[in-house]
């Protein structure tokens, strides 16, 4: 099979499907209001052929979560978007809200850590990929030559062909759709999950009694502690700071939320295998558990939840 025909042959063979991302209990209308017309194209995700809807998707990285919390194993959950897409493209367009790499060549010169960290997490957590119609644009006519009247780009396609040329393949073990995180995050399930365990915000601020009113809201009350990592150039710096960074963590630490853009994937996964524990990007979360969603520009889609606004 050639290369370039690696996400085809995920869908003409049925191992992927796009299908909406419907989640019980979550609104997206308030968020669609506010935003360009075109971001409802994001409801539709990539599913696994035998993950019948979102909230199995849901349910399965809880359950999960929660086994791994229990038995002390390692789980990066790492999200990707634009700004990964363009990192592994060697492209300063993965500069957006925050800096992400001084150039090029800084790229080039951490690619093979990020390279060996993509291996990492296909083996052991979960790549929250943001994969929809309009990010998956094809030159060519193929499967999916039907997508190229829609507006977006080829950025998801290029990160998934940059995955196969590694030698890393998208799987049902490996693969859950990008705002399944956010979703999880911002739920009642996660609260009570956290509820009096000990978590570690890795981010570039944490205002502790925003947090602790964050988790309240769902009767949670973790023991919360924070490390601050910098906001900018995590991506191409890590290994300069990792060891100093690591010592800076509670060795009891139940569960690590990271915020540090392209750089997520190289926190998440030392601090799980370090700690034994779930690190999960949660990006825009943080934002939220800090009061400063301004900070990412606004709302996110799957944030918003039923009873929340009841």
């Amino acid at each position: 099979m050639k290369k370039a025909d690696y996400f085809n042959d995920l869908i003409s063979s049925q191992t992927f499907r796009f299908e909406n991302l419907t989640l019980n209990g979550i609104d997206n209308t308030p968020i669609l209001k506010i935003n360009v017309p075109e971001m409802i194209e994001q409801e539709t995700c990539l599913f696994h052929r035998d993950v019948a809807s979102g909230d199995d998707y849901f349910k399965l990285l809880h359950n999960e979560i929660k086994r791994r919390i229990s038995d002390h194993e390692a789980m990066p959950i790492v999200r990707f978007a634009d700004g990964e897409y363009a990192f592994y493209q060697n492209s300063l367009h993965c500069n957006g809200l925050y800096q992400q790499a001084e150039s090029v060549e800084a790229i080039k010169k951490a690619m093979p850590l990020h390279i060996e960290a993509l291996k990492i997490l296909a083996k052991s957590g979960k790549f929250a990929s943001l994969i929809y119609p309009g990010n998956i644009r094809q030159e060519k006519k193929g499967v999916f030559s039907f997508f190229r009247k829609s507006k977006g780009d080829d950025s998801a396609l290029k990160f998934i062909e940059f995955l196969f040329n590694h030698n890393i393949e998208l799987t049902n073990k490996n693969y859950i759709p990008f705002y399944i995180v956010y979703a999880y995050l911002t739920s009642t399930d996660f609260g009570n999950l956290v509820n009096g365990k000990k978590i570690c915000i890795v981010n570039s601020e944490c205002n502790m009694d925003a947090c602790r009113q964050w988790f309240a809201q769902f009767s949670s009350y973790p023991d919360i502690v924070f490390t601050e990592i910098p906001d900018s150039y995590v991506a191409t710096r890590w290994e300069s700071m990792k060891e100093n960074f690591l010592s800076q963590v509670p060795s009891d630490v139940d569960l690590c939320l990271v915020g540090a853009g392209v750089g997520s994937i190289l926190v998440c996964i030392d601090v799980a295998k370090r700690f034994s524990i779930p690190a999960i990007d949660a990006g825009h979360v943080l934002n939220m558990m800090n009061g400063r969603e301004d900070k990412s520009n606004g709302p996110r889609l799957y944030t918003i939840h039923k009873e929340t606004i009841d």
